[in-house]
This record gives C-alpha cells, structure tokens and sequence, in this order.
C-alpha cells in the first residue's frame, strides 16, 4: 500500500498509526513496541517526558531520534488555553523550530474531556504564531467544521475517552465528521484493541492516534503488531468498498442460469 499515503501539513507518510510513548515498562519497551507498530509519527508529552529539558535524565529522543521519526509534541496534561500555547512553544524552540503540534486543552482531570472553548482559542492562537496544529477535539461535527475553518491542519476527534478502552461510540458523528472535513481525521483516545482501530479505518479515517491500548496492554510489543495489521485491514476494506447491508439474505449463488 506504498502509493495510499497520508499527508499532514504537506508531510507524507506510509504509516497511518500514530503512537504515544507514555506508560510503557521502560524506554526499551517503548522502542520495541514503536519499531513493531511501523509508526512514523511519535507524539510526546512535553509536559511529562524528558527530551532536554533536564541533561542528568534520560532522553526521549535517544529512543525515537527526530531523524527517524517525526516528533509530534502534545498539550497533555494543559488544561488551559495559555499553558497549551506556552507549552508548544516549549515544544519548538527544544526542537529547533519544529512547528508541527498535537493540541489538547483538557476541562476536567476525571474525564479528561476536551474543553471546547479552550481548545477553539488555543489553536487560533498557535495558528497565528505559525504553527501546523493537529487538535484532539470531542465528536462534535460543527466545532470540527470550526477548527478546520481556524486553519488545524487535522482533525482528532475521540472516539472515546482517554485510556478507557470501549472503541468508537458515536460512530455516525465520526462518520459526519469524515464526511465534511477536506483536511486528515484521525480518530484520537479511546481505542482497545485492533477491532477498535480497524473500525475507525473502514469508517474512512485517515489514521488513529493511540497509547494506552499499546502500553498497557500485557504484551505491548504484540500488541503493537496487532494494531499496525489492523490500521492495514481497515484501509484496506475502507478502499475496497463494503456490500451493502441487508435486513434478509442474499444466496451466495444467484439461482439465475442454474441448470436444474
């Protein structure tokens, strides 16, 4: 499938898995599990990891080197406008210009839910400053026609909430969403397994964004593997276009033409 890419902010990629590197055992449970997932986009909680901010601490990008893969840092953990925008900045001046982000402005620690209003001024914001913003929003149709319209070079809805496992649960809001955007919708928070992702491919997404259902499962590294072949089934069987659902059956050899 070399030639089916996905491009983000005029960026070309194979891979249409994005990974997280939070939760995992330790560093080398990380890398092995993003070398088995085939990701070439890793997304980093500035917040919350290492990548120079402190010099006596292990390094991140020692474990996915920015000339391997592409960095995409995250707001994880911002739960306003200002700390987001501050912590992308962050973000870019310890990469060396990198403007490409993952935004997330939160409205509550119980449900990590995003906060609407704060996401909408908070990548208006970065925007401005010149940054390609990539932004986790909820499964609303119309704040994702918003966000596009402020410029978001893509569109992260949930498909669930952050870390709970139970898959896609508005899958016709999901599909609206796909339906109207002309920019990438990659389904972000919520997946389980690899049914879960491979759902969101054959919905017509163009790509899931996960963690926990990888790091925290009981084999990371195989679990890595499972959701790369079903990203893989699921494009696949969203490109070759799915019969038509019927409330009866239809005989798998047609009578017409029989011989007796």
């Amino acid at each position: 499938m070399s030639h089916d890419s996905l491009t983000v902010a005029g960026r070309t990629f194979h891979s249409r898995l994005l990974l997280g590197t939070g939760k995992y055992q330790d560093m080398a449970q990380a890398e092995a599990a993003i070398q088995a997932s085939g990701a070439e986009i890793v997304t980093i909680a500035i917040r919350r990891s290492n990548i120079g901010q402190d010099p006596e601490q292990p390094n991140l990008l020692d474990v996915v080197p920015p000339d391997r893969y592409t960095i995409l840092p995250n707001t994880a953990g911002c739960y306003t406008p200002r700390d987001a925008v501050r912590t992308c900045q962050l973000a870019r001046e310890l990469l060396d210009g990198h403007n490409l982000v993952k935004l997330e402005v939160l409205g509550d620690e119980k449900t990590l839910y995003p906060d609407v209003t704060g996401t909408l001024e908070a990548a208006e914001q970065l925007i401005n400053d010149g940054f390609d913003v990539m932004v986790y929003t909820t499964d609303d149709p119309i704040i994702a026609r918003r966000l596009e319209d402020i410029g978001c070079c893509a569109i992260m809805p949930l498909a669930s909430p952050i870390g709970s496992g139970l898959g896609i649960q508005s899958h016709y809001n999901i599909l609206s969403i796909v339906e109207n955007a002309s920019v990438p919708v990659l389904v972000d928070a919520g997946v389980g397994t690899a049914s879960d992702a491979a759902e969101a491919m054959e919905l017509g997404c163009d790509g899931v964004l996960m963690n926990t259902a990888i790091a925290g499962a009981q084999d990371p590294v195989l679990m890595a593997s499972a959701m790369r072949k079903g990203i893989e089934a699921g494009r696949e069987a969203y490109r070759a276009g799915r019969i038509p659902i019927k409330r009866y059956a239809s005989a798998s050899s047609p009578i017409e033409g029989t011989f007796f």
